[in-house]
């Protein structure tokens, strides 16, 4: 896919309807051969739409108006491009907790979660959030996680959790400012909502921080596992990661993980980890599958909103 047709298919799949910003950001770019032609000097994986839009918002440029945005990122390339190739887009999501939960609450307890691609961790804390699914509401506090949960009944509990690590490239901590502001910066313009929930995880994260391990998903998970607690259920879980992983290693990775105890539980679009049989999707916007050691369950909304599970 040309740069051109990845900033268009990001606009019309991901950006809208959820969006309006950077659908018409990502249209423009889509159709300015300049910025084009800037963004084609940056390695394939640094091109994302998501990491280029929360580069310049860290810079504090803008991204309300496509022609400023222009203006800007030509003026300042030199800064934009170092932020690209030295960044990665790490959206720490806690309400993706929310599509999982059903999972991780019916497997046996108490778990051992691992996470790949933990980013900062949010995620590793489903056991300490309060969730929303429509009239059924689980635990207490903040955040509150909503989710439009059909085809399948609302968990009754929230899991035990006795051991929580993460597996990240570069590994974020809510502690440090630097990272807090960069992963605001990679939440989109009009998510007041989501600003408030990363504050509130963060807080949760900041008062217990998980052992978060900077190393590959490949080469290093086996370690990390094993010193899961034997007496736990191990959980090995990723949510929009591996789209970032070249296609040879997705399937090292999957061989790994298999080998291990335990579970897996991947939440991944189904380009990039694909199913046979998979039922149609609601719509035509990105969605993910969550799937259970290989068994897809569910469509799931980027960012935890909703989850249709399967028949």
């Amino acid at each position: 896919m040309t740069t051109s047709a990845a900033y268009a298919d990001f606009a019309a799949r991901e950006a809208h309807g959820v969006s309006p910003t950077y659908e018409r950001l990502a249209l423009a770019v889509s159709r300015d051969d300049a910025l084009l032609a800037l963004l084609d000097t940056l390695p394939p994986a640094k091109r994302q739409p998501n990491l280029l839009f929360g580069v310049v918002r860290l810079l504090g440029g803008p991204v309300d108006d496509p022609v400023a945005f222009r203006d800007f990122t030509e003026s300042n390339w030199p800064a934009v491009a170092a932020g690209c190739r030295s960044r990665a887009t790490q959206t720490n999501e806690a309400g993706r907790c929310a599509v999982v939960l059903p999972v991780l609450a019916a497997l046996p307890q108490p778990l051992a979660l691992l996470e790949v691609g933990a980013s900062a961790g949010l995620n590793l804390y489903p056991d300490r959030y309060a969730y929303r699914y429509g009239e059924h509401r689980l635990g207490a506090g903040e955040p509150v996680l909503d989710c439009d949960l059909t085809g399948t009944a609302p968990p009754a509990r929230r899991p035990e959790v006795v051991w929580r690590a993460g597996l990240d490239l570069n590994p974020l901590d809510v502690t440090e400012p630097a990272d807090v502001r960069w992963l605001d910066a990679l939440i989109w313009p009009e998510h007041a909502r989501r600003r408030e929930r990363l504050r509130a995880a963060a807080a949760v994260v900041a008062a217990d921080p998980p052992s978060l391990v900077r190393g590959d998903l490949v080469d290093d998970l086996p370690a990390l596992a094993a010193q899961a607690p034997p007496d736990a259920t191990l959980v090995v879980f990723h949510t929009s990661v591996l789209y970032q992983v070249p296609q040879p290693r997705r399937e090292a990775f999957a061989q790994v993980v298999r080998g291990l105890p335990g579970h897996w539980v991947a939440n991944e679009a189904p380009q990039v980890l694909p199913y046979e049989g998979l039922p149609e999707p609601p719509d035509a916007a990105l969605r993910n599958v969550l799937a259970l050691d290989g068994r897809p369950l569910a469509w799931t909304w980027p960012h935890g909103q909703a989850a249709t599970w399967f028949a």
